[in-house]
């Protein structure tokens, strides 16, 4: 119940942010604070997005535009990705469906370097966008969270991948 009331939480809270535009976000843990790196670029694409038909979306955005609002963090964020060899996040939408009046059911494949994984992904309509939240791990893609300062200061294994889809009436 916990874990749904602080998905819903995020999910309001998503939707307000991205409100009828684009928007992505990872959003993660150490054991010391928390940190959100959000694509810009995605934000201001002016892209609309259609779910009719067997066209679904398949989204591929650059990792060194994301933006961890620190500098230090946002280095470490590209480099944990590897950016310099697998410049691009792909995000692939393999079924869409709707459920109810307001929620839909989605299957997507979401690919870092050179692991693809699928994850099933409810999103809400809001504004004439669709905002879904995803809880993923850094091992689902092989990657170890990164440690500073000896590991005194660590990465959390749990990452969020939030956004926020504009779509066609």
């Amino acid at each position: 119940m916990k874990n749904k009331i602080i998905i819903f939480a995020i999910l309001l809270f998503s939707a307000n942010a991205f409100a009828q535009k684009n928007g992505l976000e990872i959003n993660g843990w150490t054991n010391v604070n928390t940190f959100k790196c959000s694509h810009p670029r995605f934000k201001n694409s002016g892209s609309v997005y259609s779910f009719t038909g067997n066209q679904l979306p398949n989204i591929s955005v650059s990792v060194d535009d994301f933006d961890c609002r620190n500098k230090m963090m946002t280095n470490d964020f590209r480099k944990v990705l590897q950016s310099d060899h697998y410049p691009n996040l792909n995000i692939r939408f393999l079924e869409f469906k709707k459920s109810n009046s307001n929620k839909f059911e989605a299957v997507v494949e979401v690919k870092m370097m050179t692991v693809a994984r699928k994850y099933s992904i409810e999103f809400s309509l809001y504004n004439n966008s669709l905002v879904g939240n995803k809880r993923l791990r850094f091992s689902d893609f092989k990657i170890v969270p990164p440690k500073k300062m000896g590991g005194m200061v660590y990465v959390k294994d749990e990452l969020d991948l939030v956004f926020s889809l504009e779509t066609k009436d």
